[in-house]
């Protein structure tokens, strides 16, 4: 696995760097040679947080992390994205039976019990509706939900925006 490491706001030390690749390293042995994990290092008004993506061909995993100690949230990040794969081992499995990036006989059983069935509780239909992105969020706003599905006017395409943590908005596209 490749580890890449950006970080925002400060620089990483060399030590630091080292300590992130060894221990995402140990992930390493759940996927093929050319899995690349991304890791972004954010320093912000006094916090530190850690984002960490492994992209295997479709399948995304992804942690983050805010902590006082930069060191800390590594491991954290590290156990969440062991966790992940762990509980969903068998899914995987079945997704990526025929499939060299994972490498599941190095995949650890999980102590919760494994997730079988997704239960969709609700389902709901509606129209989409030809808007502009502001007024998108508008109705988001309007109808006090995070999220909101529409038609987008400049693109002819669906889009969804959503509320940001940070409180700003996020836009999500498809890419055909």
């Amino acid at each position: 696995m490749r580890v890449i490491i950006t970080s925002k706001n400060f620089n990483a030390s060399d030590h630091l760097k080292q300590t992130i690749e060894s221990k995402l390293e140990k992930l390493g042995k759940y996927f093929s040679k050319d899995i690349v994990a991304n890791v972004t290092l954010t320093m912000e008004k006094g916090r530190q947080k850690i984002e960490a993506t492994i992209n295997a061909r479709g399948t995304i995993f992804r942690a983050e992390e805010e902590t006082n100690d930069i060191y800390s949230g590594v491991d954290r990040i590290v156990d969440k994205l062991s966790t992940q794969m762990s509980r969903f081992k068998t899914k995987l499995q079945r997704k990526h039976k025929d499939h060299k990036e994972f490498i599941f006989a190095n995949l650890p059983e999980s102590p919760d019990k494994e997730i079988d069935e997704n239960i969709i509780v609700r389902r709901k239909k509606f129209d989409l509706m030809p808007m502009t992105q502001d007024e998108a969020i508008m109705q988001m706003e309007l109808l006090q939900h995070s999220f909101y599905i529409f038609l987008n006017m400049e693109t002819d395409m669906v889009n969804v925006v959503y509320k940001r943590k940070d409180g700003n908005y996020g836009l999500l596209e498809p890419n055909y």
